[in-house]
């Protein structure tokens, strides 16, 4: 079974069980949480993933960065996630649970990216643009690449509309070279 079936089947059974425990926010601040954890330090994962490293001293790492840091429930996850030998897949767990939280609470996530900083009225165009689209409430991230020279990228999911000085500059250059 691929890491993504495991970790989706994890993520539902843990929403389901903080709906339970009325403790899904916490749950999703634990997982972001985690996942930043991870992000910021590499040497997390790695020690998470190594077949090398015992399952006990990967408890105890989690144990000393997460325990009373995370909400019981988070906490009781990551034990039963050790004890099944999967602690290499916590981190696409809390992806998809966020995934998950995200689809529940009607939110969208869409990344524009520009050459310069978003100026307030084109930020509230974008995000209306993919709340139009998508009927749901969007949560904007903005990422500057002075490469693009002008225009945007936006990515919603697994679709990008690449409008862009340098995507047509490039479409450009091929017409050329024909």
């Amino acid at each position: 079974m691929s890491e993504s079936t495991v970790a989706y089947r994890y993520a539902k059974s843990l929403i389901g069980l903080a709906e339970e425990k009325k403790v899904v926010g916490q749950v999703y601040d634990d997982m972001v949480f985690f996942k930043q954890t991870a992000d910021d330090n590499r040497d997390l994962m790695l020690a998470l993933r190594s077949p090398v490293v015992r399952h006990d001293k990967k408890m105890g790492v989690l144990e000393g960065i997460f325990k009373g840091r995370v909400s019981d429930v988070t906490y009781t996850i990551f034990e039963i996630i050790t004890k099944k030998n999967r602690e290499a897949i916590i981190y696409s767990i809390a992806d998809e649970f966020i995934k998950l939280y995200d689809l529940r609470e009607g939110i969208q996530k869409a990344t524009v990216t520009t050459a310069v900083a978003l100026t307030d009225v084109l930020r509230q165009k974008f995000t209306a643009l993919v709340a139009d689209a998508t009927k749901m409430k969007v949560v904007l991230e903005e990422k500057i690449d002075t490469d693009l020279i002008g225009g945007y990228v936006i990515r919603v999911n697994d679709k990008q509309i690449d409008a862009s000085v340098k995507s047509r500059l490039s479409a450009l250059k091929l017409e050329f070279l024909q």
